[in-house]
């Protein structure tokens, strides 16, 4: 186990950070006045003692080897304030959290940890290969049960997709968004909730704006071409089938490679649906090379338990999914304390990014987008927005043109000429990604264009039909990771 050595940065704490409430809050408790009996050991334990409003002090654990935490206060949110103030303080006053014993009330919760994580290990060395069902019978009856009524849901859905076309992409419009929230429900019944979620997708293209017939149609092709996927799915390859299992609502099962690598954590955020909020952790392997996503999940108002440091490295395996394209994986325990990284992962230009996404679509073609490190780029603002260009290209525009490329093989191709090609019409290291709608918005455009200050910078985010969503960045010569969202 490493030792703790350099402590995280402010914002590396506050990444952890379940929203902006909690960061806010725990900003508060960030000084030494309401904590008292701080301290921290080399095994990575942080602990302290916080003043409340009753007559106990919360007390408040992180294990930063997780990273996880407990704390004697109500709160539902993970982590809470009292353990993103304790981080605050640790990571900025060494004087107010020095090493020290740990105390017998931190010390239980801790090898608590400690005994779950080695009774995992022992059992995953000793069973060397996944469980399997009590009555495995039982459980394929289960699934064939299932499969029939996706079957159904995806012949009706295809079914109210042709009368759609047989009716003129007018009348959607004119039928409002119950149709399609009832055609959405039914697909919830038939426990396709995959499908479910792009036809509640599709009812909000109507009236959404210039063009929307035609991004209305492009939509309809995409879930004509999943519903005829699932239908033909034993004619398919099984990687491929894999991936349709999954795009329908099927859980995809964690029995692919295990890696054990150190990984560079590179970005997290959250979305919400308003039932179920999804945290979504982009890692890199600095010897394998290979990209992991690691997906968490809070349902009810909780947040997603699960919680990692950007802008550090640790030393863990992962066990890959099944699938076309599939870069999910499940995270195993933390072999080593989080350390700082030493440098970005290597990057790539602007035409090699639209490559490699369509790349991934020839795998997956309902891939929204595909994460890629672009160096050497520098923020440009264009008439109605921003691009990413390469720096060697003169900041020339060349952009994509945002159409979907995912609507066939061959769009990949088609984008790289749109958004990479230069004078000498070579495509290699020339281009510019247009930044997508979503990143224009938040404060992370801004920080992105001031940590540049027109100087060339490595960016990590995700590209896709809708342009480039930067995550964070890196100045030149600088290994410091700066967060964008």
């Amino acid at each position: 186990m490493n030792q703790q050595g350099v402590r995280w940065t402010s914002e590396q704490v506050l990444s952890l950070a379940p929203d902006d409430a909690s960061r806010k809050a725990g900003s508060k408790l960030s000084a030494a006045g309401p904590w008292s009996g701080a301290g921290c050991d080399g095994s990575g334990a942080v602990w302290g003692l916080c003043k409340g409003s009753g007559s106990r002090p919360y007390q408040t654990v992180v294990d930063t080897t997780g990273p996880a935490c407990t704390c004697s206060c109500p709160s539902r949110k993970f982590p809470c304030k009292h353990a993103i103030g304790l981080l605050l303080l640790w990571s900025g006053d060494e004087q107010a959290v020095q090493d020290d014993a740990v105390p017998d009330w931190a010390d239980a919760w801790l090898a608590g940890r400690r005994k779950r994580a080695a009774d995992k290990d022992a059992g995953m060395a000793g069973a060397g290969a996944p469980a399997k069902s009590a009555d495995p019978e039982a459980a394929r009856r289960r699934a064939e049960r299932r499969a029939g009524r996706i079957t159904a849901g995806a012949t009706e859905l295809e079914q109210r997709l042709a009368d759609l076309l047989r009716g003129g992409l007018a009348s959607a419009e004119q039928s409002g968004y119950g149709l399609w929230e009832e055609t959405a429900a039914r697909m919830v019944d038939a426990q396709a909730p995959g499908l479910a979620a792009r036809v509640r997708e599709l009812g909000a293209i109507p009236s959404s704006g210039p063009g929307w017939p035609v991004r209305l149609l492009e939509e309809c092709a995409l879930l004509h071409l999943l519903d005829s996927a699932w239908l033909g799915r034993e004619r398919l390859p099984e990687s491929l089938a894999a991936t349709v299992r999954t795009r329908v609502g099927l859980p995809s099962a964690a029995e692919g490679d295990r890696i054990r690598d150190h990984w560079l954590i590179l970005a997290q955020y959250d979305s919400s649906d308003g039932k179920l909020t999804t945290r979504r952790i982009w890692l890199y392997g600095r010897e394998s090379g290979r990209t992991a996503l690691i997906l968490s999940f809070g349902a009810a108002g909780r947040a997603p338990q699960l919680a990692l440091p950007v802008g550090l490295m640790v030393e863990a395996e992962i066990t890959a999914h099944g699938g076309s394209a599939q870069l999910r994986a499940e995270l195993g325990e933390l072999l080593t304390a989080p350390v700082p990284i030493v440098a970005p992962p290597p990057g790539g230009s602007c035409a090699a990014a639209v490559e490699a996404y369509g790349s991934a679509l020839r795998d997956d073609p309902w891939l929204e987008s595909w994460p890629v490190t672009l160096s050497g780029v520098i923020p440009v603002p264009t008439g109605d927005g921003w691009q990413l260009a390469d720096a060697r290209d003169g900041h020339e525009s060349g952009a994509g043109d945002g159409q979907k490329a995912r609507a066939s093989a061959d769009a990949g191709a088609g984008h790289e000429a749109s958004a990479g090609a230069g004078a000498d019409g070579g495509t290699a290291g020339r281009g510019a990604l247009p930044l997508a709608a979503s990143a224009l918005s938040g404060p992370g455009l801004w920080k992105l264009v001031s940590l540049a200050g027109g100087r060339p910078v490595t960016v990590f985010g995700e590209f896709g039909h809708q342009g480039f969503a930067p995550l964070a960045a890196w100045p030149e010569d600088v290994s410091e990771t700066v967060p964008l969202i």
